[in-house]
């Protein structure tokens, strides 16, 4: 496998938290946007690609309001054989379909396909982060916010110093390192669709 990730490119808290210039929102996939399988497994097909309620019409939103939304995720079922580059491509075609239907889209899908240590793309390492940089220069960490669902998705948005947002979700597709990642968010919620109406509602503050 390269050492460049996959991308395809598609058309609780008070004062104000989501303050500054926001333009860009990046986001985990698996357990954000779509369930998250037991731990030791990735999804392979579109039948077991569930997206969770309301995820078509929070991205909606987050488009109308102007922000740029990326998706980052680490695929390493791609490096153990679990799940191919061409399964997830196809997934990812199919969930294009589902957001189009809500007049929804993601600006840049990226992935990793490596396994640990083998890359500079993997979170929390920046590669994801750098290659939509390069896509998109006007990108800034200062001007971005992490949602993610683990501690390598809030180690990733802290180290290039984005704001945090950890989604709790399904107590019981929890990843391991869980407590840790809700010590370091900057921001909690139970849900995607949770965090998207406080930071809609905090700029419109």
């Amino acid at each position: 496998m390269e050492g460049c990730c996959y991308h395809n490119g598609v058309g609780d808290s008070g004062n104000n938290p989501f303050k500054g210039h926001l333009q860009t929102i990046f986001l985990d996939r698996d357990g954000v946007l779509n369930e998250k399988m037991p731990e030791g497994r990735w999804v392979a097909t579109w039948e077991e690609f569930h997206v969770l309620p309301g995820v078509p019409e929070a991205i909606a939103r987050l488009n109308d309001a102007g922000l740029r939304v990326i998706v980052v995720s680490n695929q390493r079922g791609i490096a153990l054989g679990m799940v191919s580059l061409a399964d997830v491509e196809a997934i990812q075609l199919r969930f294009e379909d589902t957001l189009a239907e809500q007049g929804a889209r993601v600006d840049a899908f990226y992935v990793c396909p490596h396994d640990r240590l083998e890359c500079n793309c993997r979170k929390p390492l920046p590669g994801m982060f750098l290659q939509a940089q390069r896509e998109f220069p006007e990108i800034s960490a200062s001007s971005s916010v992490m949602f993610g669902d683990s501690v390598a998705d809030i180690e990733f948005g802290r180290r290039l110093g984005m704001l945090t947002v950890l989604i709790d979700g399904d107590a019981d597709r929890q990843a391991p390192g869980i407590e840790d990642a809700r010590k370091l968010a900057d921001l909690r919620y139970a849900s995607f669709t949770k965090a998207v109406d406080a930071l809609l509602q905090s700029r419109n503050q």
